[in-house]
C-alpha cells in the first residue's frame, strides 16, 4: 500500500497499515495512516471493469469495420443494371440480365467467370446457376465492361436474380 506525508508529499510504501502514528524521514511530521474505505476500492474494480467491456467493444468494432472494408474493396465488382423477360421459340419465358463488371482498383485484373444465381419465391433457394465468360479479359484500372446474357434456365418461380465473379466451387 502506498501512503503519502500530509506536509511534504513524500511517498513510501508500506506492506500493511500501522496501527500506530507513522512519522516522515525527510520532514518529521507525524500522521496515521487511514484505512482505505471499501467504496475506494470497488469504485476503482468498476471503472477497471468498465474500461475493459469498452476496450473489448471497441476491438470487436474495430475488427468487424475491418473485415467488411476488406470484403468492400475487391478490385473488380459485378452488378446487375436490367433484368427482362423474354419468350424462346417454345413460348417459354427466359430472363435477360443486363450488367457491368468494373475494376474499382489501381491495377489491370484478369476478368473471372460471370455466375448468375437464380432463387426461388421465398429469395433462399437456389434455383439455378449459370457461368459464363465476361466480355473482355483483362479490365484496366478503373476500366468497366458491360454484359447481357440470357439465362437458359425457366423465368417460371424466380425471385431474384444475383451475380458474382469467379469459378463454380467443385
Amino acid at each position: 500500500m502506498k501512503i503519502k506525508c500530509d506536509f511534504c508529499k513524500t511517498e513510501y510504501t508500506l506492506s500493511k497499515i500501522p496501527a500506530t502514528p507513522v512519522r516522515c524521514a525527510i520532514c518529521g511530521h507525524t500522521w496515521f495512516v487511514k484505512t482505505p474505505s471499501r467504496r475506494q476500492v470497488w469504485c476503482k474494480f468498476l471503472a477497471a471493469l468498465c474500461a475493459l467491456i469498452v476496450v473489448i467493444i471497441f476491438s470487436a468494432v474495430v475488427i468487424k469495420k475491418h473485415q467488411a472494408n476488406k470484403e468492400s474493396k475487391s478490385p473488380l465488382v459485378a452488378s446487375i443494371i436490367k433484368t427482362e423477360l423474354a419468350p424462346d421459340g417454345n413460348g417459354v419465358n427466359h430472363f435477360i440480365v443486363s450488367g457491368i463488371v468494373e475494376n474499382h482498383s489501381d491495377s489491370i485484373y484478369s476478368a473471372p467467370n460471370i455466375l448468375l444465381f437464380t432463387y426461388d419465391e421465398k429469395g433462399n433457394q437456389v434455383n439455378s446457376a449459370e457461368q459464363f465468360n465476361p466480355p473482355v479479359t483483362l479490365l484496366d484500372a478503373g476500366a468497366r465492361a458491360g454484359f447481357v446474357y440470357t439465362l437458359r434456365a425457366p423465368s417460371l418461380g424466380v425471385k431474384k436474380i444475383v451475380v458474382k465473379l469467379g469459378e463454380f466451387e467443385k
